[in-house]
């Protein structure tokens, strides 16, 4: 059984898994969908400022902290190994840091330093913000996805 100090980083942990999956399912259903409805003008030049206002401290704090949290926990299932949960536990933890946080690192991010160096008003920049949206909206589902799962693995090792 899972209990004590672990248990608590293990329901944060979770939890921030949760929101991360909901924020990115959000972008997934509707931000992405509406931004790739507007003249390609349009937006592009939103997910451009969409890029910049969500480093923030709240998003940061949630999107990192899980990540350092999933470490945290990674290496206490390590240390502990608890009779119940232990695979769970770790299985969740590899999930947010390498489908979600590693994901977003090699796939998404690299896709919006490059949609940041596209001029809104060249021509050229119209079937790059196609690719753009298609590609970052499937990487997108993946890391989403990751978080989900991620969640569902920590809840169930509490649940053990």
């Amino acid at each position: 059984m899972i209990d004590g100090t672990l248990f608590a980083l293990t329901l944060v942990t979770a939890l921030g898994c949760g929101l991360i999956a909901g924020v990115f399912f959000a972008f997934s259903t509707s931000v992405m969908r509406t931004l790739g409805a507007l003249p390609w003008k349009q937006g592009l030049t939103a997910m451009q400022k969409l890029n910049v206002l969500i480093i923030n401290p709240v998003f940061l704090g949630v999107f990192v902290g899980t990540a350092l949290l999933s470490a945290v926990v990674a290496v206490m299932t390590f240390v502990s190994w608890p009779d119940e949960g232990a695979w769970e536990l770790l299985i969740g933890c590899l999930l947010y840091l390498a489908g979600c946080f590693g994901v977003t690192m090699v796939a998404n991010v690299p896709r919006n330093d490059a949609l940041d160096k596209l001029d809104p008003e060249a021509p050229e920049s119209a079937e790059q913000w196609k690719t753009y949206v298609r590609e970052w909206t499937a990487w997108n589902h993946v890391r989403g996805g990751a978080a989900l799962a991620a969640c569902a693995a920590l809840v169930l090792a509490l649940a053990a």
